[in-house]
């Protein structure tokens, strides 16, 4: 069944490959989304990201303009990394921005899809690829899902919140934008999202939404000291056929609420991890039932994350 709780942010699991790459089991989690475009594309819903294999059409047909950029590190470094930007169609001043972690397969057309989706809703969107450093330097060239995941496991705690600091200083700093960020990830980027909140981020974040990533946890329970430090609202969004993370969700909610953290969650009954990315696009093995189950999970969890960057970055 679906739920929804009132908690606090969380933070991150600490191996540089991330929650989504833990353990043996998470290798199955993947397989979900990863197959994402070997079959044909399933429905491509306007006012919703496109799924994965939907998404490169999308972005050809956009009226927005979407453009890559680097971006130092830290301010005054001579190391830079690839980020995708993307603004409203018609901006306005004191635009707020978003700032959109890729999943464990590094930044592929599907993220920058939705990083082109978050700004349709009126916000300027970034996109970092935060394995820049450890391929080599910035580049545009899109790696495959393995290569990527082979090279994650490179990227530091520390780096990736260097990485969406930069970039949200570098958006913030754009002519129409607002002094405020939020943070939005998939997977291994679900993930960064709550290492992001429980080390504080930069000036100006004001709140996170994690989809089917876990914080810093210590085996079965999340480490409250950890959450202890989130001072922004936290959501994460789940598929229930991720049972790794469905499980851990009533201990997050307990410890949030004993904390007093604003915090809120939803699991979705039928939906895998990845349910955004997946959508209904066609694999090797149909199931209809799952397809369907992530179109809903998708047409309800969007506006919902839409809703709270609204709230928290008005």
């Amino acid at each position: 069944m679906t739920f929804e709780r009132v908690v606090v942010a969380a933070a991150l699991l600490v191996g540089a490959a991330g929650a989504c790459s833990r353990a043996s089991s998470a290798a199955d989690e993947h397989a979900a989304h990863a197959a994402s475009g070997t079959g044909g594309a399933g429905r491509d819903v306007a006012g919703l990201p496109a799924s994965a294999n939907n998404a490169s059409a999308r972005l050809q047909a956009s009226p927005r303009k979407g453009e890559w950029v680097k971006v130092a590190w830290e301010p005054g470094s001579s190391d830079s990394l690839m980020a995708w930007v993307v603004r409203p169609a018609a901006s306005s001043a004191r635009t707020p921005v978003v700032v959109v972690v890729h999943e464990i397969f590094g930044l592929q057309t599907w993220v920058r899809g939705v990083a082109d989706q978050m700004a349709a809703e009126g916000f300027i969107a970034i996109a970092p690829d935060l394995i820049s450093r450890v391929r080599g330097g910035p580049t545009t060239e899109e790696l495959a899902g393995d290569s990527a995941r082979k090279l994650i496991a490179g990227v530091s705690s520390a780096e990736r919140n260097r990485g969406i600091a930069a970039v949200a200083r570098y958006a913030m700093s754009l002519p129409t934008a607002a002094q405020k960020y939020g943070v939005i990830g998939y997977c291994w980027g679900g993930s960064t999202v709550f290492m992001h909140a429980v080390n504080g981020g930069t000036s100006g974040f004001s709140g996170g939404v994690a989809f089917y990533g876990l914080p810093y946890m210590t085996g079965q329970q999340p480490t409250a000291d950890s959450l202890a430090k989130i001072r922004v609202p936290v959501m994460l969004l789940n598929g229930s056929k991720d049972a790794r993370i469905a499980a851990a969700m009533p201990a997050i909610d307990s410890t949030m609420k004993a904390l007093g953290k604003a915090y809120s969650a939803q699991n979705y009954e039928g939906a895998v991890h990845g349910f955004l990315r997946a959508q209904d696009d066609p694999r090797a093995t149909r199931d209809p039932v799952e397809e369907a189950a992530n179109v809903t999970a998708t047409k309800d969890a969007w506006p919902r994350t839409v809703a709270f960057l609204r709230q928290n970055l008005r």
